[in-house]
């Protein structure tokens, strides 16, 4: 206790606690047990790599809390345990920060090659054993103190659902200590079998239901079918939450408490002109029309926070439900052989499944993928592809009415789409894709109040990060429009905007829009009085053609200039023979 007893004198206090643990160790959930609500989602400078920072006070102290990425191991074979890596040599020499690394006491073998590491780096740190309630179920008995011993630094036992330990974990934070062990062997895996000879004791015990279940979700024949269960229950719930809070919550409070202020505001501004179209823009039959008046204070807040917002929190709080059971990587194994054919493995279901979400975060997930190659073709098909859940909240509403079967066609399309482009990037597209390699977690019920956190901190980036791009996408549009910009590159692309989708000129702007925000872009499709054909066509290539503005500085970020532009071709290329096709078969 020396290092502790010389903080003391000096009247240091513990300030800065890394949580660091391989994935799915419920590293998470123990954050938001020690965090308020006020926490922080950033990328780790010069980087895309994502933490969460918060902050606990406790006896007048107070703890700046980091969850940093799961890893497997410091010799950093992927982004984020480079990054990893480089937050625990910043602590080095910060005698104010301690690591509490997260344990999964059901798997303690794998977890504990960490644990060497970081005790080879001579840091402050404590062992925290989660799931120790589940111990018991899987017959693992663990003696503690003997591990202590065998580890030289403190350890405690916790559950993070239940908050079992957590209490008594945070009394003790400043008990971190620098371990002395000297490894006797020179294989890390060596010095790990002699502690857990020393340590565990495994007995005969039967599966339990979970575990049955959680084999059949990775079993081919009973996996799909779950799989599409699971899925299918997952969108309508989607929808049924998301339609529910426009339809009871969203429309109410815009068309009761602020149309009134815009139509007083209106009328101030005698009606119309450019200061008029500009704030509110167009009245349709006297009043405002919140999707086609296309004025900042009309649709520039209404399409991102009436009509998309309520999409984005139903799709983040069942994605983030899927994900905390443990359900995710079950279905990235179940898909790897059919990715594998389109030069991905299955862990890039998690870049698509973000990407309906925003394909912001969709292209930062790409790095889940080891080589470049196949970052390349996950961007690129996501990009072109998976519409985000603002697109697809336009189309229900646009398309849906001329009915389900032409609901079917546009995301029919982009799923074949998906496929085929797969399949011709990975036959012309030189390497190789690795197989995958992801610890598959045990299914447990999500720790609520932890999953409402995450929830809560991807709808503040949505709102922080669309509204401005939708405003300026309607400001642009506006001023578009009065200088006759939108005409005149309408003349320009008439040949393929006309002749190839079989579309006016007026869905120029659309396109033009839809690098800034695509699901205003399919808004700005209503005043065209298109036909059911060029609706279906017009969604497709909206779709298809270019990422929005905030995608593609992140994906130029991925995949630097020379990738980018290829993806771009690829896009452009794509959306020409696919809009086409449709044209002549509608």
């Amino acid at each position: 206790m020396v290092w502790l007893e010389e903080l003391w004198l000096r009247g240091f206090l513990v300030n800065k606690i890394l949580l660091i643990g391989n994935p799915n160790v419920g590293k998470s959930v123990i954050f938001s047990r020690l965090t308020g609500v006020n926490v922080i989602a950033s990328n780790y400078p010069g980087t895309t790599v994502g933490f969460t920072k918060g902050y606990l006070r406790h006896e007048g102290k107070r703890f700046e809390i980091i969850d940093v990425p799961g890893i497997y191991t410091l010799d950093p074979t992927t982004r984020a345990e480079e990054v990893a890596v480089q937050m625990l040599d910043d602590i080095k020499d910060n005698e104010q920060a301690i690591v509490l690394n997260i344990i999964d006491a059901t798997n303690l073998e794998r977890n504990l090659h960490l644990t060497l590491q970081m005790i080879q780096k001579k840091i402050p740190m404590i062992v925290v054993l989660n799931f120790w309630d589940e111990c018991k179920h899987t017959g693992v008995s663990i003696n503690v103190e003997k591990l202590k011993q065998e580890l030289d630094v403190p350890i405690f036992t916790t559950c993070g659902i239940t908050g079992e330990g957590i209490k008594h974990l945070v009394d003790s934070m400043e008990q971190a200590k620098v371990s002395t062990l000297q490894f006797k062997e020179e294989n890390i895996w060596n010095e790990i079998g002699h502690i857990i000879e020393k340590t565990q004791q495994l007995t005969h015990r039967h599966h339990t239901l979970w575990e049955r279940i959680g084999d059949a979700s990775i079993n081919p024949i009973a996996g799909i079918p779950i799989a599409i269960i699971i899925l299918t229950i997952s969108f309508a719930i989607i929808r049924f939450i998301g339609e529910s809070i426009i339809g009871y919550i969203m429309e109410p409070l815009f068309d009761k408490l602020w149309t009134p202020v815009l139509m007083k505001l209106s009328a101030l501004l005698g009606g119309s002109g450019f200061f008029h179209d500009i704030l509110l823009g167009k009245l349709v039959n006297g009043s405002i029309a919140y999707v086609e008046s296309l004025g900042l204070l009309s649709t520039g807040l209404f399409v991102p926070l009436g009509m998309v917002l309520p999409y984005i929190i139903s799709f983040y709080f069942v994605l983030s439900f899927v994900e905390d059971s443990g359900y995710l990587p079950r279905l990235g194994i179940l898909i790897d052989k059919f990715m594998h054919k389109l030069g991905i493995h299955g862990l890039a279901i998690i870049p698509m499944l973000l990407g309906i979400g925003c394909n912001v975060p969709g292209a930062l997930a790409t790095r889940v993928l080891e080589t470049r190659r196949e970052r390349f073709i996950a961007a690129t098909l996501m990009a072109i592809a998976i519409p985000c859940m603002a697109q697809i909240a336009m189309i229900f509403g646009l398309v849906g009415s001329y009915g389900v079967g032409a609901i079917f066609i546009v995301f029919g399309t982009l799923f074949i789409v998906w496929i085929v482009l797969g399949l011709i990037l990975n036959t012309f597209m030189k390497g190789e894709s690795p197989e995958i390699f992801v610890e598959i977690p045990p299914y447990r019920f999500p720790y609520i109040p932890g999953l409402l956190k995450k929830v809560w901190m991807r709808v503040l980036w949505f709102i922080k990060e669309a509204v401005p791009f939708v405003i300026v996408g309607v400001l642009v549009v506006n001023i578009l429009y009065f200088s006759g910009v939108i005409k005149f590159i309408g003349n320009l692309a008439a040949p393929v905007v006309k002749g190839i989708f079989g579309l006016p000129k007026g869905a120029v702007g659309a396109l033009i829009i839809g690098f800034l925000r695509k699901d205003v872009a399919v808004g700005m499709l209503i005043p065209l009085g298109l036909s059911k054909s060029q609706m279906i066509v017009s969604s497709v290539v909206l779709t298809m053609y270019f990422p929005c503005i905030a995608t593609f500085a992140i994906l130029l970020k991925e995949l630097g200039i020379k990738d980018m532009l290829k993806s771009a071709g690829i896009m452009i290329l794509s959306t020409v023979i696919v809009g086409g096709i449709l044209n002549l078969v509608l």
